[in-house]
């Protein structure tokens, strides 16, 4: 008896069964991610993907002192008790959405596009929120209040902010200026400084001549990075993130400030998958992520080991 090859014509397929084929939609959500995120991609970032553990330790030493040496006399030593900071991996945030088959089958392709991008920039939002929340212990100040009892006013940078007199003031040239001062007597490097504002504060430099200069918005990265220009060698960014304060006057936050100052741990990238949920008819779709953010150098004492590499301007909203 000759054999007949099997050669079967209702095999269900890739095409016939489609439907029940969900997409994963990871390079898309990265891409989205990376593109809403700003002070993220501003500060230290440490990859500890792969890794075990929810507790990461930096070590933070004190700054030596050189000595004169006496002539016969044995050198001077060194020997400080160093610190350090510790950064939880507690922050886990995730992005659902559980799609019937009959919205896979009728809906447009706009549905996919919409949920990719809002994935990536829910995500983005909650980790730049992390990270911005960090300024409320800039210069000694209060981890978690939103009083910015150690802010200054947006008007002159040096009055103090009283959350609850509602003393925030209009951003200035001045309180600029006397910010960067304040890192550079903490020592903090030239390179590698930012300045994140809230819109308010755009308007603000807007209506200032100096600042609408092609020194100031010549470099046309405010599409894709959300940088608007350079003030005294110091990017500057726009986000509607930024900070708002305790007081019933709901003051936002400027943030100028170097990349050291605060450290993003991630121990899970932005990560989707997809499971069929037969009892539904439905596909779940959920991408997530999972790290830690931390202060590390926020001490208000000048020359200390965490000297503050970063400083808080209330400006009216």
């Amino acid at each position: 008896m000759a054999n007949t090859a099997f050669s079967p014509t209702n095999s269900v397929t890739v095409t016939t069964a489609d439907k029940f084929i969900p997409d994963i939609w990871s390079d898309e959500i990265v891409a989205a991610y990376k593109k809403n995120l700003v002070l993220a991609n501003l500060v230290m970032k440490m990859n500890f993907k792969g890794k075990k553990g929810d507790t990461v330790h930096i070590p933070a030493p004190t700054r030596g002192t050189a000595n004169a040496k006496v002539a016969t006399d044995a050198v001077t030593l060194i020997a400080a008790t160093e610190s350090e900071v510790t950064i939880s991996i507690n922050k886990h945030y995730e992005y659902s959405r559980l799609i019937e088959d009959i919205v896979e089958a009728q809906a447009l392709n706009s549905m996919r596009n919409f949920y990719t991008s809002d994935a990536g920039y829910a995500l983005a939002r909650q980790v730049d929120t992390d990270l911005v929340q960090l300024g409320r212990s800039a210069n000694g100040g209060t981890a978690g209040a939103a009083a910015y009892a150690a802010a200054y006013i947006g008007g002159d940078g040096t009055t103090a902010y009283v959350a609850a007199n509602n003393n925030e003031s209009a951003l200035t040239d001045a309180s600029i200026r006397r910010t960067i001062q304040r890192l550079d007597d903490n020592d903090t490097p030239m390179d590698n400084r930012f300045f994140l504002i809230p819109p308010s504060s755009r308007n603000t430099l807007m209506g200032l001549a100096r600042y609408t200069e092609q020194a100031f918005v010549g470099n046309g990265n405010a599409i894709r990075t959300g940088e608007i220009g350079n003030l005294y060698g110091i990017p500057v960014f726009t986000s509607s993130n930024a900070d708002t304060t305790s007081g019933s006057g709901a003051a936002r936050v400027c943030l100028m400030g170097h990349k050291d100052a605060m450290v993003l741990v991630e121990q899970v990238g932005i990560r989707s998958q997809v499971q069929y949920k037969q009892e539904y008819l439905a596909t779940l779709f959920t991408s997530d992520t999972l790290y830690g953010v931390a202060a590390l150098r926020n001490a208000a004492t000048v020359g200390a080991a965490k000297s503050s590499a970063m400083f808080a301007l209330a400006v009216p909203a």
